[in-house]
């Protein structure tokens, strides 16, 4: 029987999200002590199974209404059909043939949910890869970032930007480019400039998350999308201002100059906070980051943090002080 295992990682933001959305630049790299995975294999009919995530049975109607908040009415589950729609919207489109056998798919993942690790996008691009290995079907690499972004805002309505679809398609480190004039059209779809970077050119880094301060994405790029469709000029000048880091960050890292990485990843946060409502405990894990010197912004929507540290003294402290608000570090595996 033919079996096919496919993954996908989290990941982290290091510079310039939340532009990535609105016409910016970011940097970032790729997290593979998570991971979403996929095991799709031929079948009678086309099943596809209930994970953990999926559930349907609860302690208490307390835990129901906790667990609806984090994943709302579906888990994963509509992340998988919404990808088998658009991979055979997008065949269909192409003419490209597909054959009409079935198959059983499940997914399982252990990133954690709902702070901004990017653990809703893993899933569908593991599902796009299995898909794309079972029909025998090859999609463009620049392409398949736009695609996973059109199964979350075309058939789901999640408002999300490219950069987590992209650094899980390319994996590593990459620089991202949005900006109007870098954006073209293949296949349909609107792609950046991206380009990928050595990871021996980073320092270290460290990423911390906690699970009781998940949040969905779309808390906080609901209405900071309506702002900029409007034209909010607060807004549309702090894009600005986070592209033009992204690049001041990617200087940096060609020059390995670790101390301006640092200041560059503390600014990003700043930028952050003059137009994004700050939950009090997102806020305070930054503030615990820098307090033993390292640098801290957001990894994503809220709920992770990423940042640098000098060396294994200040990870140790860094360590000890999240650890003491409930938080987990962790060393990310880039490469």
């Amino acid at each position: 029987m033919l079996i096919i295992r496919r993954e996908a990682y989290a990941r982290a933001g290091l510079v310039g999200n939340p532009s990535d959305g609105y016409g910016g630049k970011t940097i970032s790299v790729i997290v593979k002590n998570f991971a979403a995975r996929v095991i799709l294999y031929e079948w009678e009919d086309l099943d596809i199974i209930l994970s953990q995530q999926d559930r349907c049975q609860f302690s208490s109607v307390h835990e129901l209404v906790r667990d609806v908040e984090l994943h709302g009415y579906y888990g994963g589950i509509r992340l998988v059909k919404a990808t088998i729609k658009k991979f055979v919207d997008y065949c269909t489109a192409r003419e490209i043939p597909l054959h009409d056998r079935n198959f059983s798919i499940r997914y399982e993942t252990d990133i954690p949910r709902q702070v901004g690790l990017a653990g809703s996008s893993a899933i569908i691009v593991a599902t796009l890869r299995a898909l794309m290995d079972f029909y025998r079907v090859t999609i463009p690499k620049e392409v398949q970032p736009s695609l996973v972004l059109s199964v979350e805002r075309d058939e789901l309505g999640i408002a999300a930007g490219l950069q987590d679809r992209v650094i899980q398609v390319y994996e590593g480190v990459v620089y991202m480019d949005f900006s109007p004039q870098q954006m073209r059209v293949i296949d349909g779809f609107e792609c950046g400039h991206y380009e990928p970077l050595d990871p021996t050119l980073l320092p270290p880094l460290y990423v911390a998350y906690s699970t009781a301060a998940a949040e969905p994405t779309e808390t906080v790029h609901a209405p900071l999308r309506v702002r900029f469709q409007q034209g909010d000029p607060e807004v549309l000048e702090a894009m600005r201002r986070l592209a033009r880091l992204t690049d001041d960050a990617r200087e940096a890292l060609l020059k390995r100059d670790a101390e301006r990485l640092h200041h560059v990843i503390n600014e990003n946060f700043e930028i952050r906070c003059s137009i994004c409502p700050i939950a009090p405990n997102h806020l305070r894990m930054v503030e615990v980051a820098r307090s033993v010197g390292a640098s801290a912004k957001f990894a994503g929507s809220g709920g992770a943090i990423v940042g640098t540290y000098r060396d294994e003294s200040m990870y140790e402290r860094l360590t000890a002080a999240l650890s003491e608000i409930g938080c987990v570090v962790v060393k990310p595996i880039v490469s």
